[in-house]
């Protein structure tokens, strides 16, 4: 635990400093927006906010290795690797739509161990370690008890990035609308991660995630008595895929229906 403790304040300080640059920034002109993939764009600002925060994670940890978003995307092995998106939600970010944040999370000897969600916009910093609980500053973090799914409101996450998904996700989505009390999407599935942590989403699905979409906030869900895993059923979650969450009834649901 005590290690634990040292790579949260780490981590929490990395997020920190992340979040002030992002609002030291002024909304980046269109012409220097650059296309990744479909409606996928990057700036000098999540470059900037990437490099920073590795800077100040290896500060810390030499042997440790990072993967991010935007500069060492390809997955990293070792006893210590962390896991950053320096900036989940650069289309929000870029339109002035307050929901994006930074996220980052700790990996020890192949476990997840420490995540750390900064909510930029509304200046707040989420965090988790592994068996210490999930937080918000002083403030525990528990799922919802919501159990009926006719009272459930569910996160969600378009397939923009993979348009070959979207007939499976309308089709997830015409009937979740309908059996469900609602379903949101703001665009950035770290603070959706961060909602459901603390019982304001009951469940949430997406269909393509990328490991530092979910690594940092996954710890949360987890912390907070909830649970996060593919459509399978694994737990695993350090990768690419389609994941689901949410309290304990709403994601055994949620699985149910997914499934048919």
């Amino acid at each position: 635990m005590s290690e634990f403790q040292h790579l949260l304040d780490v981590a929490r300080e990395a997020a920190r400093r992340g979040a002030a640059l992002i609002r030291s920034f002024d909304r980046p002109d269109p012409a220097t927006w650059q296309l990744k993939g479909q409606s996928d764009f990057v700036t000098r600002v999540d470059r900037d906010t990437e490099a920073l925060i590795a800077e100040a994670l290896t500060a810390a940890y030499p042997e440790s290795v990072v993967q991010g978003e935007e500069l060492s995307p390809e997955a990293r092995r070792g006893d210590l690797v962390w896991i950053v998106d320096p900036l989940d939600g650069t289309t929000n970010f870029l339109h002035g739509y307050p929901a994006y944040g930074v996220s980052i999370a700790a990996v020890v000897d192949g476990e997840l161990s420490v995540g750390v969600v900064a909510d930029v916009a509304r200046d707040l910093l989420y965090h988790a370690m592994r068996g210490g609980g999930a937080w918000c500053g002083e403030r525990r973090l528990a799922v919802s008890a919501t159990s009926d799914p006719a009272n459930a409101l569910i996160g969600t996450g378009f397939p923009f990035k993979v348009p070959h998904l979207l007939p499976a996700y309308l089709r997830h989505f015409s009937t979740l609308l309908l059996r469900t009390s609602g379903i949101r999407r703001a665009g950035a599935a770290c603070l959706d991660f961060a909602d459901l942590a603390q019982g304001r989403f009951d469940g949430f699905w997406e269909l393509h995630l990328s490991a530092w979409d979910v690594a940092g906030g996954a710890l949360l869900v987890r912390e907070a008595g909830g649970v996060v895993t593919d459509l399978d059923g694994n737990e695993e979650i350090v990768r690419q895929g389609a994941f689901v969450a949410g309290n304990r009834a709403i994601h055994a649901w949620l699985m149910g229906v997914l499934r048919e």
